[in-house]
């Protein structure tokens, strides 16, 4: 029998994603970003941390990699990944009768370095 997704055993990889979440959820409230939303999930996609700056609704991705080996955690955003993004944060949006202005983000953490890429595609 298997268990309920919620009641499965976190992987390695699942628990690394946490923390990295975690530290681009610090990195961006030191920085007077505040959270909205942590792992805005929708049938089109998922959103790690959807943030207010000011007045925009600031929609982030957070990637990480051990190192920059192939194209580090930046370039692993895929143009499939880019239309689930977009997608999900189009779902999110259906809560407000009139749209924040809005942008998306990347927080890319290659090792030990992390690197904040503000408004990184159109939507």
């Amino acid at each position: 029998m298997r268990l309920p997704p919620l009641l499965r055993p976190r992987t390695t990889k699942q628990i690394e994603g946490g923390r990295a979440e975690d530290a681009a959820l610090a990195y961006l409230q030191q920085h007077g970003l505040k959270l909205v939303e942590r792992n805005f999930l929708c049938k089109g996609g998922e959103i790690d941390l959807i943030m207010q700056d000011e007045h925009s609704l600031v929609f982030v991705e957070v990637r990480m990699r051990n190192d920059r080996a192939f194209g580090g955690a930046a370039a692993s955003i895929t143009p499939a990944k880019q239309r689930r993004l977009i997608n999900a944060a189009q779902q999110f949006l259906q809560r407000y009768r009139m749209p924040p202005a809005c942008r998306f983000d990347v927080i890319a953490i290659d090792g030990e370095s992390l690197q904040w890429l503000k408004n990184v595609m159109d939507a």
